[in-house]
């Protein structure tokens, strides 16, 4: 069985819950759209269950079960806690997690209207989650560089969809952050996914942060991108004020930083317009209108 033949239905997670965890087989199971690497289902009011899909291997989701009980109680926003484990079967060769549940509309489909609010509230977040790591804390393999080590995704995601009348200052952007110092603190805990369908929001404002697979021990600007990608326009600075704790170096770096993560929203938005597997359509215009903030730099 191959990773896309695998078709997970309402009745399967009813099934497994059964098999494994029958006190919570009673609840109602709900599709959640969206997701890629896992699937989510709602689970009753108060929990999900989030399914490995396409992620080739269990470390993800093992990640979140090991660390995020350890965050959770310290961070002042909701976030996705484990609350029991779900074994690989013969039914499901993979793993899966009962999780609370978030509530709240994924960024990607809702919009904030309380922009500093918001501000205060996502450097409030990063401030309680930019903490020193432990030693044994997971380190990034496929992000948390500096961008200077990132050039090549930077190449790839810039040739796909930079607009023309654009491109030589979303470079110019980039250029900056690859010369920014370095950071020279201590490895601090990383979300190091904060994009519009990770982060949920309620009332006009960030409600809370999702999906913590991609997790690290590293440097704070990866998180510190989000200022552009998540917020509204002309908030950054507001942002970087509350947060505090931003040099130059990392404000530059988080800024190329947001660039490529804009151009990647763009590209995953193309994809989904051609109908490509993985692709999302509503992410195209989500990406720019991140990267219009980015140039504007406020």
């Amino acid at each position: 069985m191959t990773d896309t033949e695998i078709e997970i239905t309402a009745d399967l997670v009813r099934d497994l819950l059964q098999e494994q965890h029958p006190d919570l087989a009673g609840l109602a199971v709900r599709e959640v759209a969206g997701g890629w690497g896992n699937q989510m289902w709602r689970l009753g009011d108060e929990l999900a269950v989030r399914m490995q899909r396409m992620d080739p291997t269990p470390e993800l989701q093992l990640k979140e079960r090991r660390w995020l009980p350890v965050l959770a109680p310290r961070l002042p926003l909701p976030v996705p806690t484990p609350v029991r484990f779900g074994a690989p079967s013969d039914r499901f060769p993979k793993h899966w997690t009962v999780m609370t549940w978030v509530p709240g509309r994924p960024l990607d489909h809702g919009s904030i209207s309380r922009g500093a609010h918001a501000a205060d509230t996502l450097a409030g977040f990063l401030r309680a989650l930019h903490v020193e790591a432990p030693a044994d804390a997971p380190i990034a393999t496929d992000r948390g560089a500096h961008p200077r080590d990132c050039t090549n995704g930077f190449e790839h995601f810039f040739r796909a969809v930079a607009p023309d009348d654009i491109a030589a200052d979303v470079r110019s952007v980039w250029d900056d952050a690859v010369a920014a110092g370095v950071w020279e603190g201590p490895p601090v805990w990383v979300h190091g996914d904060l994009h519009p369908a990770n982060v949920v929001v309620s009332d006009g404002t960030l409600a809370g942060i999702v999906d913590f697979g991609d997790m690290f021990a590293g440097d704070p600007a990866w998180d510190l991108a989000a200022a552009w990608v998540l917020l509204p326009a002309g908030t950054a600075s507001r942002f970087f004020d509350a947060y505090a704790y931003a040099d130059e170096a990392a404000i530059r770096r988080a800024r190329g930083l947001a660039a490529l993560k804009s151009l990647f929203l763009m590209l995953m938005g193309q994809n989904g317009d051609r109908g490509l597997p993985g692709g999302k359509p509503n992410w195209g215009p989500v990406g720019r209108a991140a990267l219009d903030r980015v140039l504007k730099g406020v």
